[in-house]
């Protein structure tokens, strides 16, 4: 049983004429018959009673009618939903983006788009968020979760995901839970070597007259939290990075209410941002 002889047996249900059948299904009257006659033989029982003025379905042929009427709709809907996916955007994106990233923003940008687009491979790249931009600048990505800055690069486009806050962190051992008990003279600070929090932190300190006692300059927000959880000193980072540390424990949070958020988002050479692929992306509803 195939297909094409459903369809030929639905369309002659409805017409109850072979000539007509044949015409519309552009074959001959003796195929239209053969088609007939073999699904009667599959079926092991007459279908249609014929002579040579009418046709009439069979109790066994309204039986076999409301089953093909079923099958070929299916398979209507499913060719035309391998059709759509034939035409779904289809190939592989990379993205870059942190550790922290990966675990806070990414799995909800991720579970939209898959859902829209599941013919697009994701490749996904962690590191230091500071290096996000230069990935993309030398296509080593196509789209980076980055940190918007004063300096962000005029080459580049910049779709906003969300404003992250930066806190204070001091050891939980050393008691600190408020801006007014640090002494800045002697509280030594834990600074990123580079990156929105480093300018962001020394923009604050200069705009309190504070010149901070540096301990020591590390790679990454996370090394941060880690050192100061290690009583080296106290120190800025996002909030987002401080929630998803597993030292978050070792720590306490000192409030400051004037220090700069940053804007996280999706960046992208702005020579590519309407090739399909990162356009999909950016065209979410981030929001």
């Amino acid at each position: 049983m195939d297909f094409r002889s459903l369809q030929l047996f639905n369309h002659l249900a409805s017409s109850l004429h072979f000539g007509e059948t044949a015409e519309a299904m552009y074959v001959s009257p003796s195929t239209l018959s053969r088609a007939i006659q073999r699904l009667e033989e599959e079926c092991g029982t007459v279908l249609l009673k014929r002579n040579n003025r009418s046709v009439v379905l069979t109790h066994a042929g309204h039986k076999l009618l409301g089953f093909s009427t079923e099958v070929l709709k299916d398979w209507q809907a499913l060719h035309q939903e391998l059709r759509d996916d034939n035409k779904a955007l289809q190939g592989e994106l990379s993205l870059f983006c942190s550790v922290t990233a990966s675990q806070s923003h990414l799995p909800a940008l991720l579970r939209q788009f898959r859902a829209r687009y599941p013919g697009v491979d994701i490749r996904l790249v962690t590191g230091d968020p500071a290096l996000a931009n230069e990935k993309v600048k030398h296509k080593q990505c196509d789209v980076a979760i980055a940190i918007d800055a004063p300096d962000f690069p005029t080459n580049m486009s910049f779709s906003p995901l969300d404003k992250v806050p930066l806190v204070l962190i001091a050891p939980k051992d050393w008691r600190l839970t408020e801006l007014a008990q640090i002494d800045w003279r002697r509280h030594q600070v834990i600074m990123p070597e580079h990156g929105p929090t480093r300018r962001i932190a020394y923009h604050w300190f200069a705009e309190h007259g504070i010149r901070p006692n540096v301990y020591a300059s590390v790679g990454g927000n996370e090394a941060i939290v880690s050192m100061v959880a290690l009583e080296c000193g106290i120190g800025f980072v996002p909030k987002v990075v401080l929630e998803h540390s597993s030292m978050a424990g070792s720590v306490n949070r000192i409030h400051v209410n004037d220090i700069e958020a940053y804007e996280l988002g999706l960046s992208c050479l702005s020579s590519r941002r309407h090739e399909p692929l990162i356009n999909a992306l950016f065209q979410l509803e981030l929001s």
